[in-house]
Parts: structure tokens; C-alpha cells; sequence
């Protein structure tokens, strides 16, 4: 039925439980798992001279926390017997690079936390997965901690 799902992460103990429910639905259906964490790049806004190298470790940062958030749900889907390939997505807004993402590797669900991000980004990540269930067009399942 899935052979292939989408599963975003953020490295938050809401996005672990959206881990733990691919790994279930990809072990009963056989299915491959895409497992994706999206920068924002415009996200962050400095100003004067302080904004190249403010913007450079911003992206730092948030790659570092990108990859961890992949090595972990990785190895959970690893342990598990799931076939599963990471990738760090730039996008102009998180919504899309998921989108995108689902549309350009070909899957037919997306697996997500409702909620997660912490400090300023938790106050929109709900709002990310209400975008994602207001713009997509393939089954979605939003996982509450």
C-alpha cells in the first residue's frame, strides 16, 4: 500500500514518535523511508556587516542539528531492518521543502510530528504541519506525542 514514505525531522521527542510510527508502517508494508530535515536559509535576518557571518553560522547550526536529527531517526529506522536515505533540504519555507521533497522523490505518504521544534520555531512548526495537510496532495500522518 505505502512503498515509499516521506518522514521529516527536527530531532524533537514528537518527531522520534513520527519515527517510531514510519518504522511500524514501513515494516507491515515493506516500504522504503525517506527521512528529510529542512533549513530554512532566509530564516534568519541580520543587519550591517554582522549579517554574512551571522547567516553563515546560522546554516552551520542548523546543519550540525539537521544531521544529528538524521543520524538518530536514521539509526532507528536502521536497527529496525527499514531501508531508509537521508538528505538535509534548503527551502524557502519548511511546508514546501516537504512538499517538494514528497513530489520529487515519488512517495505516496508523509509521516510527521505535529509539533516539536523548540524556542521561536515551536511557536510555527504546528502551523508546518497544518500547511503540509493544507497543500499536499497524497495521505498524511500527523503524529501527536
Amino acid at each position: 500500500m505505502f512503498k515509499h514514505i516521506l518522514l521529516p525531522v527536527d530531532g524533537s521527542s514528537t518527531s522520534l514518535t513520527a519515527v517510531e510510527k514510519a518504522i511500524g508502517l514501513a515494516r507491515a508494508f515493506g516500504s522504503t523511508v525517506t527521512a528529510i530535515y529542512v533549513i530554512d536559509p532566509y530564516a534568519f535576518s541580520g543587519v550591517g556587516a554582522d549579517f554574512a557571518y551571522g547567516q553563515a553560522q546560522y546554516l552551520d547550526a542548523a546543519t550540525a542539528e539537521g544531521n544529528q536529527a538524521l543520524k538518530e531517526a536514521a539509526a532507528l529506522l536502521t536497527a529496525a531492518g527499514v531501508n531508509v536515505s537521508t538528505a538535509i533540504i534548503e527551502a524557502h519555507t519548511i511546508y514546501r521543502g516537504i512538499l517538494e521533497t514528497a513530489s520529487s522523490v515519488g512517495v505516496d505518504l508523509i509521516v510527521m510530528g505535529s509539533h516539536g521544534r523548540r524556542g521561536l520555531e515551536k511557536l510555527v512548526l504546528g502551523s508546518v504541519a497544518a500547511q503540509v495537510l493544507a497543500h499536499a496532495h497524497l495521505p498524511i500522518l500527523v503524529v501527536r506525542d
